[in-house]
């Protein structure tokens, strides 16, 4: 079966550096793939990509060796078992709040005996190998997302479940929980300390701990705090930003031309 190069970063004691696809378009999804990115995710919660779309993404993400990764919609077996059917070599589950959301994830991205997810990797064989059954448990990543005041209740007996190979942190929902404004980086005091926390009882539980970040500055901060999985902001986010820097010099050198000084 072909590696998964999470592990692989992981056991070397590094960082993946994730991309965030929220577009729902296979060529901006190769185009990110070619940038040198560890994963790219493909966000079907909050981004506007549908199943479909998704497929041709991770089509497209297999043009390179960027890990594809999908954030499904819910704890919902059908779609975690469709998406790791179609190739998927990572899931992030948003609001995992309890142990038994934690085990219930695992059971879904499993198969038997460790699990109950069902038989069926059309796509994945292509991808992974024609090996994939008898390793998939062992190479397939699933993340747990920590993002409300209830999922912190419950941590360690969500970070205890085995099987359970990371945590996904979403600052804002997290801060949204906590009272705090919701922001990817310069969180308020409260949000920060849970944060802080939730990276301290991982480490203790020997799980990855993974973040979203709004910065690469932010990001790298939170490498050297032991973060092992930061996203830097999204493919919107990242085509909005580059259009903006463009536009404001063409508008400052638009006026500096009229007022004779260009």
């Amino acid at each position: 079966m072909r590696p998964n190069k999470l592990r692989e970063i992981w056991q070397a004691g590094g960082a993946v550096v994730n991309g965030w696809l929220a577009i729902p378009n296979s060529f901006s999804a190769e185009t990110m793939a070619h940038q040198g990115w560890d994963s790219l995710t493909i966000d079907l919660q909050h981004g506007v990509v549908d199943y479909q779309a998704m497929v041709t993404m991770l089509q497209a993400i297999s043009t390179t060796d960027t890990v594809p990764v999908v954030r499904v919609p819910w704890l919902e077996p059908g779609i975690l078992m469709k998406t790791l059917d179609a190739g998927a070599y990572g899931v992030i589950c948003p609001m995992v709040n309890t142990k038994e959301d934690a085990q219930k994830l695992v059971a879904y991205t499993h198969y038997a005996p460790q699990g109950t997810r069902s038989f069926g990797p059309v796509r994945a064989l292509l991808y992974g190998g024609a090996d994939y059954p008898k390793h998939a448990n062992n190479t397939i990543v699933t993340f747990a997302m920590i993002e409300t005041a209830a999922a912190l209740d419950n941590l360690d007996g969500i970070l205890s479940v085995e099987g359970l190979d990371a945590i996904y942190i979403g600052p804002s929902d997290l801060s949204l929980a906590l009272g705090c404004n919701p922001t990817f980086d310069d969180l308020d005091p409260k949000a920060a300390e849970a944060v802080d926390h939730i990276l301290a009882r991982a480490k203790a539980h020997g799980v990855v701990a993974g973040i979203h970040n709004g910065t690469p500055e932010s990001a790298l901060k939170r490498i050297a705090k032991g973060f092992q999985f930061v996203t830097v902001s999204s493919d919107a986010r990242l085509m909005a930003a580059g259009a903006q820097h463009i536009i404001s010099k063409m508008h400052a050198s638009k006026t500096a031309s009229s007022s004779g000084t260009y």
